[in-house]
């Protein structure tokens, strides 16, 4: 068997030296950017139709994305790459480590990463009124504030503008909330109508809850039924489906400013004019306990996110937290200057924030060593013994062995707003806050950057720039470009 011919160039080429390539182009100059010809064409466009239709220029700057999505891509990239799933990384005090700043639930045991004291921005309707109601929808796009004008107005979640405006009511807006499921939202306005909408802002039903203002309205844990309180001294509790009315709670000698549904049993507490705090059981609609702390009208309750803590805001210048399980005042809370109109817990961390009539957002950090352990704050759910207290507290449980202890604000915005700011709340991830106020604005507050000088909470509470008139307004906004 013969082999096969090896075939080769018969003049095989020499390799060629080409020079060995060095990068050089870093030591040149900055240059500027690339012009792009066609977004300037458009600018002048804009620039000449805006001088046609005999309107003043508006100053064209970029809307800023802050704190997008909480650094949640961030937080699943590390849990993903990370051989411990505890790992955290440190963050560095500079700007530069801001995209290691991860949403507050990767901090578990350090509650000043929630301190939402930045300020981001002033968002104003064209018709300026004050703002009494906020919630954020149930998947943090977009904010849903209501006002006196009785507007329901959407505001974007990310760059802070406006987006759509509804005239839902007649009369001014005094409770908007969605249920827990956020397939619904119910609202109630000054003349005691009740409303449900769909989240495309379609309006269900209405009719007349009340013979005078609804100030509070709260769901279930189920959705199945929700209570409203009223100017008229009395709490209702409502079928949802049918709109129907099942129970009356009547105790309370004069207005009731709010009422708030316990996250997972059947309780209710309201809070009224005549200084009282009232705990109830909405199947029978017998009052359980009443504490009576407060000197003056309760503005606002919050039940913590376990269940465990109640707090209560009034007009004599306190907030309080109570512990339901020993029926027990468990902290005060002194700093504001004047009444105090609103509280809203964190979702994540034992962080309660409250607003006040002069102005000032007050953020109260309960697991600091004056308040006690975090695990005190945060315990398991409370067991069917602690749950069946509610039914028998007697006067006697009501006394206390020690004082409450009273506990400073961890962080103060002296001049977040100019009057009465009526709502607070928190972003579901926990990392922006929202505040409506009697000054006519809504402002949006986030968590410090790494190494930040110019922190709103650095400089001791610096008060917010107004907002530029029309700015946000209805839709006419400045140029995003």
């Amino acid at each position: 068997m013969s082999s096969l011919p090896l075939l080769l160039p018969t003049h095989p080429a020499k390799p060629t030296n080409y020079p060995a390539w060095q990068p050089r182009r870093y030591l040149q100059p900055p240059q500027p950017p690339v012009v792009d010809d066609q977004r300037v064409h458009d600018l002048e466009l804009a620039v000449q139709r805006q001088l046609l239709d005999g309107k003043a220029l508006k100053k064209t700057r970029p809307r800023r994305t802050v704190d997008y999505a909480g650094g949640m891509g961030r937080w699943a990239l590390l849990r993903k790459l990370q051989s411990s799933p505890r790992y955290v990384p440190y963050i560095r005090p500079s700007p530069p480590y801001i995209i290691d700043l991860i949403p507050p639930k990767a901090y578990p045991d350090n509650a000043s990463t929630s301190l939402c004291t930045k300020f981001i921005h002033t968002s104003t309707n064209k018709i300026r009124c004050p703002v009494n109601a906020v919630t954020w929808t149930p998947e943090g796009r977009r904010i849903l504030t209501g006002s006196t004008s009785g507007e329901f107005t959407a505001w974007n979640g990310l760059t802070f503008n406006f987006e759509t405006i509804l005239q839902a009511h007649d009369t001014a807006i005094r409770a908007l909330t969605f249920n827990h499921a956020g397939t619904y939202i119910a609202s109630a306005d000054q003349s005691g109508i009740v409303k449900y909408f769909q989240p495309n802002m379609n309006n269900l039903t209405a009719w007349p809850a009340h013979r005078e203002a609804v100030r509070g309205l709260s769901f279930s844990p189920d959705d199945a039924r929700f209570a409203t309180a009223s100017d008229d001294s009395t709490v209702r509790v409502w079928s949802f489906a049918e709109s129907r009315e099942e129970r009356v709670l009547t105790g309370h000698g004069w207005d009731v400013k709010c009422v708030e549904w316990h996250p997972t049993m059947g309780l209710l507490v309201s809070g009224s004019k005549d200084n009282l705090v009232k705990f109830w059981d909405p199947r029978t609609g017998t009052a359980l306990t009443t504490l009576h702390q407060h000197k003056n009208t309760i503005q606002a309750l919050a039940w913590a996110p376990h269940g465990n803590l109640l707090a209560s805001a009034s007009r004599d210048q306190t907030v309080r937290v109570f512990d339901i399980r020993s029926m027990k005042e468990w902290a005060v809370l002194r700093g504001h200057k004047k009444e105090v109109c609103s509280l809203a817990w964190h979702p994540v961390h034992p962080i309660l924030v409250s607003g006040g009539s002069e102005g000032a957002i007050l953020h109260w950090d309960l697991s600091s060593p004056t308040a006690g352990t975090p695990a005190s704050i945060f315990p398991t759910p409370p067991s069917a013994s602690a749950t069946s207290h509610h039914g028998g507290a007697s006067p006697s449980a009501l006394v206390l062995s020690a004082p409450a202890p009273q506990i400073p604000p961890r962080a103060t915005l002296s001049q977040a707003h100019d009057s009465n700011v009526w709502a607070l709340v928190f972003h579901p991830l926990g990392h922006l806050l929202v505040s409506a106020s009697n000054d006519h604005t809504t402002r949006f507050w986030a968590r410090e950057r790494p190494g930040d000088a110019a922190s709103v909470f650095a400089h001791g509470g610096a008060k917010p720039a107004a907002a530029a008139p029309d700015d946000d307004a209805d839709g006419e906004q400045e140029d995003e470009d």
